[in-house]
């Protein structure tokens, strides 16, 4: 039996994959196991959406190859690169890396990595020849509910793909090019899945793809001309889908990732606010709000818009918590933009906020752009905003001590409540004795920095045990 193991690397939507990877291998009768040292086959699903992830990435290859021969790694054991790095730079790591990789599979071979594994053996054996090349030009595949998958989350929550591929053009961004058009899944598919994920014991559905809120979009028929407006009633649609997950019985959160602001709706809002199991946090990275890099970015939103939209959610989400993502030292970012952005920041005072330093992207149009930021002044503009954010969250924390929050306990002692998406957002530390897995009920003592600190829901704190669980 042929023993892989699977290193998974980057965003929760190269996580999928790497589960459909997993599930096809099980199918094929292969046994996934976690050591690399011990497997006949180790797979690398890659990032490359900035340089930092494409260093990571070739860092696990290279150290797999150096490690061949050792205690570490046998030298008869197969090296294949998957994922994003895979498709984008295929060609260029197949000459550079010719010695180090036995095979390079592209977002669309997901679903056939047994056979690929089948087939290096097969030419090993002189039995039959590998195709040089398994990296399809421009991804088109999209999962189905029956898609075989093995889940690497924990048992109590799952990210659900319900597209993949993205139609904007942002300057700065090549995830286009690599995972190609954007493309739904149906209603019927998504929901099918989510309510196996569900009747399994999830208690987190993850919605995610490239464009979470362009959902379905892509189905509508096309209009007769650019003045003719659009109607939300036709064809697929975000709000259809999240209507129609509310409905699945049982106790679970319905989390919304990755949404583009320019497609946000007041009907979005209202199905939100409807929805009871919706949690109350929505992921909508936003990147500038400075109209000179909007512009620049090509994001399609402008800061009139994107405030409008802010003051149209919190009114008609009450409670909601937004989490939301800036670049900073693009290239023509100047000190007054920063100066707008840090003034917007401490107005909005997000509940979550995370900041990029601008990488430059081969492939991207801004890549090309005049008026390229140094290194040292990026890293300063990313501190000043990082900092600001931080009283602020401080102050959002403050804010919860001595409410009593809904949370998902992840593992004993640490849970996160509906304001915290999985890895990215912080921890509620509580009692160790709650059931992990399971929903519980905590009343807020204290904080450190992102993190709340909590006791059983009406047991009120004492300074021994708020000082106990900062420690």
């Amino acid at each position: 039996m042929i023993k892989v193991s699977l290193i998974s690397l980057g965003c929760a939507k190269n996580l999928v994959d790497s589960e459909i990877m997993v599930g096809h291998l099980h199918q094929a009768g292969m046994m996934v196991i976690p050591e690399a040292e011990k497997a006949d086959v180790v797979i690398v699903n890659t990032c490359s959406f900035i340089d930092s992830s494409k260093e990571e990435s070739i860092g696990h290859i290279l150290e797999l190859h150096q490690n061949k021969g050792m205690k570490k790694r046998r030298k008869e054991q197969k090296l294949i690169v998957a994922g994003c790095m895979a498709q984008r730079f295929s060609k260029d790591l197949s000459a550079s890396l010719h010695d180090e990789v036995d095979a390079f599979i592209g977002l669309d071979q997901v679903t056939k990595v047994a056979p690929i594994i089948e087939a290096l053996y097969a030419k090993e054996r002189g039995r039959k020849h590998i195709p040089e090349d398994f990296v399809t030009a421009r991804s088109t595949y999209i999962p189905d509910y029956d898609t075989p998958r093995f889940r690497l989350t924990p048992k109590h929550f799952a990210y659900i793909k319900i597209a993949e591929g993205c139609n904007h053009p942002c300057t700065f961004c090549i995830i286009p090019q690599i995972r190609g058009r954007h493309r739904s899944r149906t209603v019927a598919s998504v929901v099918t899945e989510a309510r196996q994920l569900v009747q399994e014991g999830v208690r987190e559905l993850n919605l995610i793809s490239q464009d979470t809120t362009f959902f379905g979009m892509d189905t509508w028929e096309q209009r007769p001309n650019a003045r003719t407006p659009v109607d939300s009633s036709r064809g697929t649609a975000l709000t259809t889908l999240l209507r129609q997950l509310n409905a699945i019985e049982g106790d679970f959160w319905i989390r919304l990732l990755y949404t583009h602001p320019a497609h946000w709706s007041d009907e979005l809002i209202k199905t939100i606010a409807e929805c009871p199991k919706v949690a109350r946090y929505i992921d909508i990275p936003l990147q500038h709000i400075s109209d000179h890099m909007l512009d620049r970015m090509q994001r399609e939103t402008s800061g009139a818009y994107i405030r409008d939209l802010l003051t149209r959610i919190r009114a008609g989400v009450p409670g909601i918590a937004i989490r939301t993502t800036f670049i900073v030292g693009f290239p023509g970012e100047t000190e007054a933009d920063v100066d707008e952005l840090c003034e917007f920041i401490r107005a909005t005072k997000f509940e979550r906020l995370g900041v990029f330093r601008y990488s430059q992207e081969d492939g991207t149009r801004a890549a090309k752009l005049e008026e390229q930021i140094p290194a040292k002044v990026k890293e300063a503009r990313w501190h000043r905003t990082m900092a600001l954010q931080q009283q602020i969250a401080a102050e959002v924390s403050r804010a919860h001590v001595g409410r009593t929050l809904k949370v998902l306990v992840e593992e004993p002692g640490v849970a996160r409540g509906e304001a915290d998406a999985p890895d990215i957002d912080g921890r509620v530390y509580v009692p160790p004795g709650l059931a992990v897995g399971e929903f519980a009920a905590v009343t807020i003592s204290g904080f450190h920095d992102y993190d709340l600190l909590a006791l059983p829901a009406g047991e009120k704190p004492t300074e021994w045990k708020v000082a106990r669980q900062a420690q």
